[in-house]
């Protein structure tokens, strides 16, 4: 029973998108039909990119980036610009929960090292906020990216033109954010053994993170990059395929389950193309901020067409609550680990911040649509 609770808390996220499909199965029976509700090549891609991924964090790239880019800092505002737009751009290629994973232990080592612990709390909230807004620039940026530039076959200028304002803004006001603390001398000398640990996995996953791009924009067949990354990393690496967040995968496979039979449900299907005809880009950020933006994203792609409103809803969607991205519980995670954490100030800051994103944002987001 134990075991049960403790995998419940653990994949919170995963229990709920179950519990929801088998609940909706006995509204709308199973049949063949449900295979249709399943989009495969969102799942195999995720599969592919999630591997490779890890197979780069395993080679110590993103650390080893992160050394060389800091070690010309001299000064606390610079270091601090420096750890928060780190994981901005990083999350752009590799999503916003690798670049959170790598880069919040990462930044708590930094500030212990110039013995700037006091401000750990800050620079963490602002890293989720950047995270979660960097990785919106691009389709592999985060999951509900990838899946609705897919649903809806945006085109490669759609979605830059939709996104490019709200990235450009995030990063001015990132950019700003860093002068909060003050601009006094540190003086630090970092690791020596963070370099790059297998140059033979390195070249391998480069290759293979390319064969995803070119799947990305159609030049690749899904099921063929799906087998050159099975086949290349079970000959030269296989231990990346534990590395693979299956409940994520298991997540979207119940979510879509669980969307295509509201699909189904007449008065459901009515009232929520009703909703989101009228308050599609309010209706998805608030949605995000109860059961997380990746769910709603697929949810609410089966009862509106637009693509724009939805997108920008989920990708600002993920500031507010720890819930509304689940990277943001990543960084939680860690910084709560800490002795010395302050959970309450840690609590105040990302409200306050994630509040005060989504109200600049979101007038930026209605002159786009």
């Amino acid at each position: 029973m134990n075991k049960i609770i403790s995998f419940l808390k653990k994949e919170a996220l995963l229990s709920i998108s179950a519990i929801c499909a088998i609940l909706s199965m006995f509204i709308v029976k199973p049949s063949t039909d449900y295979i249709s509700y399943i989009d495969f090549k969102v799942l195999f891609l995720l599969f592919c990119l999630m591997t490779v991924v890890a197979g780069l964090q395993e080679c110590n790239l993103f650390e080893y980036l992160g050394n060389k880019l800091l070690s010309n800092c001299n000064k606390l505002s610079k270091l601090v610009l420096m750890l928060i737009l780190l994981p901005f751009f990083v999350s752009m290629l590799v999503t916003n929960d690798v670049a959170l994973i790598t880069f919040v232990p990462f930044t708590i080592y930094i500030l212990k090292s110039v013995k700037q612990e006091k401000i750990t709390a800050l620079v963490i909230v602002l890293q989720t906020i950047a995270a979660n807004l960097g990785s919106m620039a691009t389709q592999i940026g985060n999951p509900q990216n990838l899946y609705l530039y897919y649903y809806y076959d945006i085109s490669l200028n759609e979605f830059v033109f939709t996104v490019f304002p709200i990235v450009f803004v995030s990063l001015i006001l990132l950019y700003l954010s860093s002068f909060i603390v003050k601009s006094e001398k540190i003086k630090f000398s970092l690791e020596q053994n963070t370099g790059i640990k297998n140059y033979k996995i390195l070249k391998l996953c480069c290759v293979l993170f390319i064969c995803c791009i070119l799947t990305i924009f159609n030049l690749l067949d899904y099921r063929v990059l799906t087998v050159i990354v099975l086949g290349g990393v079970l000959i030269f690496c296989k231990q990346l395929i534990h590395k693979v967040d299956y409940s994520l995968l298991l997540t979207f496979v119940c979510f879509f389950i669980f969307s295509g039979n509201l699909g189904n449900i007449e008065a459901v299907h009515n009232f929520l193309s009703a909703l989101l005809a009228k308050y599609t880009l309010i209706t998805s950020l608030i949605s995000s901020q109860i059961i997380s933006n990746v769910p709603t994203a697929v949810l609410m792609s089966g009862f509106t067409n637009n693509w724009k409103e939805l997108l920008l809803g989920v990708d600002i969607g993920g500031l507010g609550t720890p819930v509304a991205s689940l990277a943001s519980l990543i960084s939680i995670k860690y910084y709560f680990r800490e002795k010395n954490a302050e959970k309450l100030k840690f609590f105040g800051l990302f409200s306050v911040l994630n509040i005060i994103g989504i109200i600049i944002l979101i007038p930026i987001a209605y002159l786009i649509i």
